[in-house]
């Protein structure tokens, strides 16, 4: 053997080791990003459990808010159904976007139903009723916590996918496109300040 020969073999062994490396480094990213939607979806679920024992206690003093229930009802199977097909793929932009839109829904049901829920103080004042709503609470705070866990694991692996020479192989790595980040409609007003005037 020549030493030539040697040579091209150390840089093809070497090409091979780095190309190995790529390729497990996107797979520990991308498990990551999924285990940080598994952290979400584990919230959502609570939530979406703790809406019909919200709605079952609202149900008795709002009698003539029966739309209002229903709308959350509603929106709530919705979320649920699409937090179900994003859980199957949670780098599927379509599927992380269509979870974002139908939580907005929902979020916007449950906030017209808060407002219903002010016309009625035995229902505020009812234990049961402030026990569901300090746990939704608690909820939703944990649901922000990990939603922006997922979007820090989104950002590393989008961050690492789109470097080069990552750039170049991840396509044939079964890594084609970037993973979207899980935004919901609460987050945009948020960062919008508010206005004021007198």
């Amino acid at each position: 053997m020549d030493v030539s020969t040697i040579i091209t073999l150390v840089v093809l062994a070497a090409l091979a080791m780095w190309a190995v490396a790529i390729y497990n480094q996107l797979v520990a990213l991308k498990n990551r990003y999924k285990n940080a939607f598994a952290q979400i979806e584990v919230q959502l679920k609570r939530r979406y459990d703790l809406i019909p024992n919200l709605i079952e206690t609202a149900k008795g003093y709002m009698e003539h808010e029966r739309g209002t229930l229903e709308a959350v009802t509603k929106a709530r199977d919705a979320a649920a159904s699409m937090l179900a097909d994003a859980a199957k793929d949670p780098g599927n932009a379509a599927a992380i976007k269509g979870l974002a839109t139908q939580e907005g829904v929902l979020q916007s049901a449950l906030g017209k139903f808060g407002i219903a829920v002010e016309a009625y103080p035995d229902l505020k004042a009812s234990q049961n009723m402030m026990q569901l709503t300090e746990e939704l609470t608690s909820t939703e705070n944990k649901i922000a916590f990990s939603r922006q866990a997922f979007n820090d694991q989104i950002m590393s692996y989008n961050t690492y996918r789109q470097s080069f020479p990552q750039i170049v192989l991840a396509a044939s790595f079964g890594h084609p496109t970037d993973a979207e980040l899980l935004e919901f409609a609460d987050s945009e007003a948020i960062q919008e300040a508010p206005s004021v005037s007198f």
